[in-house]
């Protein structure tokens, strides 16, 4: 969803190339990223795991019940040290069920910590899971491109775009890097590195935002925050705002263009299943920011 405004993000003098095209169309790429067979209006399901085995597929004698078009019994998951093993059924793996598009067979599936990037896929039909780990705790996330928030969905709803909330904010490192404890809606609580700080001026006011820093590969800022609009109009617990690297990288003092007509709801308006950060203390605004998306009604 970085690919139409990566154009002007990447650097303040970019403003200038800034059009309503643009903002039409970062809208439409970000509402497609969500109706992805596997985005986040798919996601269907979310169990934590326990020690030992747990059984799963559409039959109801599994722990982990599967849509009813999956295979009555699909497998079994089993935690132990850390590391969740996928094993078959009594009669086997059913055809057709793949591991990051190879025939399923009895391994580890890969769960990296507080990052789902890269974690093995498990397909069959229309339906996908894969293992997250958040701290030391693991869940199934499932998701099936058939589910009710896909086929219904019905778009999304904007504030009119507005150039006084598209601005530039003094970018400040901190050397080193500082980190957070970002509290989850599901309840759990995980660290972030916070490269720095956004200081800005807006309605009058000296604001200052930390984001976190997701990939270190990756020239991304993560800015979760709330806003006063959050009360009425926008999503009750945050919302995200995406923006590239300041225009002397993050080591180094310099500027950074914020546009907050990009701030989009965290997948948790989407679905219960979504496992979203909260806002840290100092990015709870006592502003308005009538930008961006507003709160999604099914």
């Amino acid at each position: 969803m970085l690919a139409a405004f990566l154009c002007f993000i990447c650097a303040p003098s970019a403003r200038a190339q800034y059009s309503q095209s643009d903002e039409i169309a970062w809208r439409a790429q970000h509402a497609a990223e969500l109706q992805k067979p596997d985005g986040w209006l798919s996601l269907i399901g979310l169990d934590w795991l326990q020690p030992g085995e747990t059984a799963i597929g559409s039959a109801a004698d599994n722990q982990i019940h599967l849509p009813a078009s999956a295979p009555p019994h699909l497998g079994i998951l089993k935690l132990e040290s850390n590391n969740v093993t996928l094993l078959p059924p009594k009669d086997g793996f059913p055809a057709g069920l793949q591991i990051d598009g190879a025939p399923a067979k009895e391994q580890i599936l890969r769960a990296d910590p507080d990052n789902d990037k890269f974690n093995a896929r498990v397909t069959i039909g229309t339906t996908n899971f894969y293992v997250i780990r958040r701290a030391d705790e693991f869940a199934l996330r499932i998701k099936d491109e058939k589910s009710p928030a896909r086929v219904g969905f019905h778009g999304l709803n904007w504030y009119a775009s507005n150039a006084e909330y598209r601005l530039t904010a003094k970018w400040t490192p901190y050397v080193p890097a500082r980190s957070v404890l970002l509290d989850r809606l599901v309840g759990k609580s995980y660290s972030m590195p916070v490269p720095g700080v956004a200081e800005f001026t807006l309605q009058g006011k000296t604001i200052r935002l930390e984001p976190v820093l997701e990939d270190p590969k990756v020239a991304k800022l993560f800015f979760i925050l709330r806003d006063t609009t959050s009360t009425e109009k926008t999503y009750p617990a945050c919302r995200f705002l995406y923006t590239g690297f300041p225009d002397h990288g993050l080591d180094q003092p310099g500027e950074l263009l914020l546009d907050f007509n990009h701030l989009e709801n965290p997948p948790c308006a989407y679905t219960p299943y979504a496992t979203c950060p909260l806002p840290p203390a100092g990015n709870r605004l006592a502003i308005a920011l009538p930008v961006g998306e507003q709160r999604y009604h099914p």
